[in-house]
C-alpha cells in the first residue's frame, strides 16, 4: 500500500478516541440547549447547487468553494456556511407559515482556505436561526443561548461582543468615497489598524466630525458605558436606533442573567453580506479565532422567496474544542469500563456485561489466554480512555482497577452466586 495513502489532505483531520468522545459530548450539550429553548433539529444536505451560495447572497468568495458538476452539469458546492442552507430549506418547507420558526443544526462546513492561514478546510458548526422575527426579544434569545450553551460546556471565561451592521454601516456612508476605498478601510479596522484608516481618511476631502468618528471607534469597546459614546458620534438616525436597539437588548440580557458574559463592540462589520443589524462574536483564551459568530439576516431569506427577519448564530466546535482543551476544561464523557475474561468464565463475563448495559453502563469486553498479563490490559485501557477494569478469575472473584487512581479492590461473587 502507498504509504501516502495513510495521510489525509492538507486542512482536514482524523478525529478519534478520546477526542471524538468529548466532541460528540459537547455536542449533545448544545444540541440540548438548542432544545431546551424550544428550537427543532434540521438537517440539510452537505452539498447545495452553486447559486444557495453565490455572490448576490453574500457568503463567501467563489474562489473559497469546492465546486464539482452533477450529471446534468449543474455546478454544485460543498456548503461552506450552514446559514443559507437553513434559510433556502425554511423558505421552501415553511413559505407561508406566518409564526416564528427555530431551527437548530450541526453539521459540517468546507471552505478551501489558503494553506498559510492554519485553519481547517473541514469544520464543525452547531447553531440556531430563529425565522419571522425582527424584535428586540429575538436578538436578546439568541444571546442567551449563546451564553447558557457556552456554559453548558464547561466554558466560564468568555465575552460575547456585540455590534451592529447599521453603526458601522452609517459611517461608512458618511465618507462618500468609493466602494473599493469603503472595502480598504473595512478590512483595517478588522484588523484593528486604526492608524491605516486614519491614513487613509487624511487622503480624502472628509468631514472633521466623521473623522473624528473613526477616531473615537478604537474606544468604543466594552461594556454598556461606551453605548453613550456611541450615540453621541453616531452619523446619522440609524446609527442612533442601532446604538438605543443594542441599549435595549442589553436590559433584556439583564433579566436572563446572562450580563456578566456581554461587551460590545461598534466597530464590528460581520464577516458576511447578509448581515443586517445585530452581529455578534464569542471570544475565550486559548485559540485565535471567535468560538461563536452570528447576527440579523433579515434579507436572506428573500433570495429564497420568503420575505422574512431572521438571526442566527453558529458555535465553532474546532475552536471550543481547542479552547477547552488549553484551558484544561475537563469534558464528561462517560466511564468507560473493561471487562477482562477467559474460555471459562466466558458465559459469567457475557452475562454480567449484558446487567451492566441495562443500567446504562458503557463495557468493552475482552478475552485473554492463560499466559497474558493483566499489565497488558492494564496498560490498554490507560491509553484507551477507560475509567475502571473487571478483571475476572476462575475463582469466581473479581479484581477491580481504578485505572485513573490505581485502587484496587477484590470483590467475592462466589457466595452471592450460591444463594442464586
Amino acid at each position: 500500500m502507498r504509504r501516502e495513502l495513510l495521510h489525509t489532505p492538507e486542512g482536514v483531520r482524523d478525529i478519534y478516541n478520546g477526542e471524538c468522545d468529548k466532541k460528540q459530548r459537547i455536542e449533545q450539550e448544545l444540541h440540548q440547549t438548542f432544545l431546551s429553548f424550544g428550537y427543532h433539529t434540521i438537517q440539510t444536505p452537505t452539498f447545495e447547487f452553486f447559486d444557495v451560495f453565490n455572490r448576490e447572497i453574500g457568503t463567501i468568495p467563489s474562489k473559497d468553494l469546492y465546486k464539482f458538476f452533477d450529471r446534468e452539469g449543474n455546478t454544485l458546492v460543498l456548503r461552506p456556511d450552514m446559514t443559507p442552507s437553513i434559510a433556502r430549506a425554511a423558505a421552501m418547507y415553511f413559505g407561508e407559515e406566518t409564526m416564528p420558526i427555530r431551527l437548530c443544526y450541526a453539521g459540517n462546513i468546507f471552505i478551501n482556505n489558503n494553506s498559510y492561514q492554519g485553519r481547517l478546510k473541514e469544520s464543525t458548526q452547531l447553531g440556531a436561526e430563529l425565522i419571522g422575527v425582527d424584535s428586540i426579544e429575538a436578538d436578546a434569545e439568541m444571546l442567551a443561548m449563546v451564553v447558557d450553551g457556552l456554559k453548558k460546556t464547561g466554558l466560564k471565561e468568555f465575552q460575547v461582543s456585540i455590534g451592529h451592521v447599521d453603526f458601522i454601516q452609517s459611517l461608512f456612508e458618511a465618507t462618500n468615497l468609493e466602494d473599493e476605498q469603503k472595502e480598504e478601510i473595512r478590512t483595517l479596522i478588522a484588523n484593528r489598524n486604526f492608524f491605516g484608516v486614519e491614513e487613509i481618511l487624511d487622503h480624502y476631502e472628509i468631514a472633521d466630525q466623521v473623522k473624528e468618528a473613526f477616531h473615537q471607534l478604537p474606544e468604543l469597546t466594552g461594556g454598556p458605558e461606551i453605548l453613550a459614546d456611541a450615540g453621541r458620534i453616531a452619523p446619522g438616525e440609524a446609527a442612533r436606533l442601532a446604538v438605543e436597539r443594542l441599549r435595549q437588548i442589553y436590559d433584556l440580557l439583564k433579566i436572563y442573567g446572562v450580563e456578566d458574559h456581554v461587551t460590545f463592540d461598534l466597530s464590528m462589520s460581520g464577516s458576511y453580506g447578509y448581515y443586517t443589524g445585530i452581529i455578534f462574536r464569542a471570544y475565550t483564551y486559548g485559540t485565535g479565532d471567535a468560538v461563536v459568530r452570528g447576527g440579523r439576516y433579515d434579507h436572506l431569506l428573500e433570495k429564497f422567496g420568503k420575505k422574512t427577519p431572521s438571526i442566527g448564530f453558529a458555535i465553532i466546535l474546532d475552536e471550543l474544542m481547542s479552547a477547552l482543551n488549553r484551558q484544561k476544561i475537563k469534558v464528561e464523557t462517560g466511564h468507560r469500563n473493561l471487562l477482562v475474561y477467559t474460555d471459562a468464565t466466558e458465559q459469567w463475563a457475557i452475562s454480567l456485561a449484558r446487567s451492566f448495559r441495562a443500567k446504562g453502563k458503557n463495557v468493552e469486553m475482552m478475552k485473554r489466554n492463560s499466559w497474558d498479563e493483566r499489565e497488558t490490559f492494564e496498560a490498554y485501557g490507560k491509553r484507551s480512555s477507560v475509567a475502571s477494569m473487571l478483571y475476572l478469575r476462575e475463582d469466581r472473584k473479581i479484581e477491580v482497577i481504578n485505572l485513573q487512581t490505581g485502587e484496587e479492590k477484590l470483590v467475592n461473587t462466589k457466595k452471592k452466586t450460591k444463594q442464586q
